[in-house]
């Protein structure tokens, strides 16, 4: 453009002005413009933030719950743990001498009593054994009471007349050895119980300390359970334990407290803990699972609430109490728990209305609607 130039009419000089500052104008309504977009923006942002916040309000206020009335009741502190069935007494019979089976006479499976015999070795070699001490003894003696006579004779010295004591008293050792060994030969049951297994076999022969049989005794059988560390000291001062077996139809059982293991039995610090059964009837077989149920700690009249209840923010444990349709905050103190109840021990009591759904979407001192009151957690 001629800046030299100069405009002659009055048109001319307002044209040639907005001209020269239109630049300057447009920036001007540029800012203009931004402003007010900044407030008109800020304005819209304030009523998004008070329908928001009306919007919660309303929401709150509308929030339905659901309530637990808070009464007394019986709460146990238990645990559930699972053991075996294993025979009161388990006996290795083994062959106390050497020969060749004769007889067996049960079988396994066979329930027999003490003294039963089970099995008979060949008695020739031993009786004839047996014979032969029985005829050294008898010399051995005769020629003893011969010393005797002489000696008080005078004839025979004193060291002589020891000498056939002496004879005498290795051929009644002999005789009794040979006597012990032959009644071996019958194969006798040392204690009642039943016939798990049977190695002996006719015409089997036997070296000594060779395997005969095993017999459990399950007239009376033991429930086996570990314990966890923690919980040793509770178990000791208990004398019986609840027990069901799931093979029996889920049978109720009481077991007496028989031993509790003075060390762990393995590196997981598990103590042995051992259950007298009676089993009469024979229906409780060894190698059955059982379930102990543990009672460790009971109240008589707890006040217990759902654990789920409870919330847990900032170190704080605390639920929301209802009252005429308002909900406080209240810090508790639990205790002990039985499946899903946990023992209130402070900051509850009874009669109480304890918000038990809903509670995790309100606020202390906020309005609720309840819409059903449960008079126990199963309700």
């Amino acid at each position: 453009m001629n800046t030299n130039y100069a405009p002659q009419t009055r048109r001319a000089r307002i044209v040639f002005l907005v001209w020269e500052n239109l630049p300057r104008l447009f920036l001007l309504i540029l800012i203009l413009c931004t402003i007010l977009g900044f407030f008109a923006i800020k304005e819209k942002g304030k009523q998004l933030a008070e329908e928001k916040a009306k919007a919660e309000v309303e929401q709150k206020q509308a929030l339905n719950v659901v309530v637990l009335d808070i009464q007394p009741s019986p709460l146990r502190n238990r645990i559930n743990l699972p053991g075996t069935v294993e025979p009161w007494q388990r006996l290795e019979l083994l062959a106390k001498i050497g020969g060749m089976v004769e007889e067996v006479l049960v079988r396994e499976g066979d329930q027999v009593q003490e003294g039963t015999v089970l099995a008979r070795i060949e008695e020739a070699d031993y009786r004839i054994g047996l014979q032969a001490a029985q005829a050294t003894w008898t010399l051995a003696r005769a020629e003893y009471q011969r010393g005797k006579t002489m000696h008080t004779k005078g004839i025979a010295t004193q060291a002589e007349l020891e000498n056939l004591h002496a004879r005498l008293q290795t051929a009644q050792a002999t005789l009794d050895d040979a006597q012990l060994k032959l009644s071996r030969c019958t194969i006798t049951a040392p204690m009642s119980g039943v016939i798990r297994r049977l190695d002996a076999k006719a015409g089997l022969l036997l070296a000594v300390a060779d395997p005969v049989a095993e017999i459990l005794q399950i007239e009376q059988v033991k429930a086996v359970v570990g314990i966890p560390e923690s919980d040793v000291t509770a178990v000791r001062g208990l004398d019986e334990i609840s027990l069901s077996i799931q093979a029996l139809g889920d049978r109720q059982l009481k077991g007496k407290k028989h031993f509790l293991s003075p060390a762990p039995e393995s590196n997981a610090h598990v103590y042995r803990l051992e259950l007298a059964l009676a089993n009469q009837d024979l229906s409780i077989l060894p190698g059955m699972f059982v379930r102990a149920d543990i009672i460790k700690e009971e109240r008589a009249n707890a006040l217990a609430i759902p654990l789920y209840s409870v919330i847990t923010r900032k170190g704080e444990q605390f639920i929301y109490l209802e009252d005429r349709g308002v909900v406080r905050k209240q810090l508790v103190q639990l205790g002990i728990m039985e499946g899903w109840m946990v023992e209130v021990t402070d900051g509850l009591k009874e009669g109480d209305r304890v918000v038990v759904e809903g509670h995790r979407d309100i606020e202390d001192g906020q309005e609720v609607r309840v819409i059903r009151s449960l008079s126990s957690p199963d309700r």
